[in-house]
Parts: C-alpha cells; sequence; structure tokens
C-alpha cells in the first residue's frame, strides 16, 4: 500500500483532533461546522456491524439530525453532568482521491463527573469518509464503531 501524501496525513489528523477537542470543550455548533452540508454520523456496536445487522445506537442520517441530537442533548446533559475527554489514535487512511479520503482511527471516551472520578466510558473505531472543499476538510460519513453495546450510561453526548 502506497502511503498517503503528507498533506492528506496532516489534514486528517488536524481535523481528527479538532473534532475530538471541540467535544471536550462543548462546543457543539462548531463540531457541527466539521461535518458536510451533506452527512451521515452512526454509532453502531461492532458486532452487530460485523454480523451485517443494520441496528445503531444512534443514527442521524443528515446534518439537521446532527443539530436536533445536539439541541436534545442540551436538555439531557442537564441530568448527566460529566466532562468528557477524546483520546484520538493515529488515523490509518484507507483511501484517498481527488474529493475525499476514507480513514480510520481508534478512540477512547473517558467521563469525569462532578465529584472527580473517571471512568472509561467508550472505545472503538472511527471509519470516517472526509470530503475536501478547496483546502478544507469536512465530515461527509462518521461511523463509529463501539468496542461493546454495553455503554456505563446515557449515551448523550457525541463519540
Amino acid at each position: 500500500m502506497t502511503p498517503a501524501p503528507i498533506p492528506d496525513q496532516l489534514a486528517v489528523q488536524a481535523l481528527l483532533a479538532e473534532y475530538g477537542g471541540l467535544l471536550d470543550l462543548g462546543h457543539y455548533d462548531e463540531w457541527i461546522a466539521l461535518f458536510a452540508a451533506e452527512c451521515r454520523y452512526e454509532v453502531v456496536p461492532r458486532e452487530n456491524h460485523e454480523a451485517g445487522l443494520p441496528v445503531a445506537l444512534i443514527l442521524c442520517d443528515s446534518r439537521a439530525m446532527i443539530e436536533d441530537r445536539i439541541a436534545a442533548l442540551r436538555q439531557a446533559n442537564k441530568y448527566n453532568i460529566h466532562t468528557d475527554r477524546h483520546i484520538i489514535g493515529l488515523a490509518r487512511i484507507i483511501a484517498a482521491g481527488a474529493d475525499r479520503i476514507e480513514i480510520e482511527a481508534p478512540f477512547a471516551v473517558y467521563q469525569t463527573d462532578p465529584e472527580g472520578e473517571t471512568r472509561l466510558f467508550a472505545t472503538g473505531l472511527y471509519r470516517d469518509r472526509i470530503e475536501r472543499e478547496g483546502d478544507a476538510r469536512r465530515i461527509a460519513e462518521k461511523l463509529v464503531l463501539l468496542d461493546t453495546f454495553a455503554v456505563p450510561t446515557l449515551l448523550a453526548t457525541p463519540l
């Protein structure tokens, strides 16, 4: 496999760093702006995905649905107060073309409650299709493959 060009690698790493950082800061409107106008965000247990089962824990098949999800989060998070920390591993570029890049990147999300207890919330793999928009990159598809379907609490905040 031929390594992806350095500019693509750097652009992908910058996008993923911004993705995790904005979520950790709770800057959800800026996080939404990382998605293309036509996009998809899906959270699926790896076991379901590997078995070809179409059931997703979260499925947003448009940017408007992602915006609705964030609006609901702003209400739900009043009852599940915590801070998130996204740890995103180095992305592996699967394919790159003139208008898109396909990647995989491992991730872990930790949550800390108001009492200071931190616990591992979720681990898995991002599979993304990133579109080129001039010099910018936007997420057209984000498939979040969870290592397990058993998340320890409310799955409100984006992974």
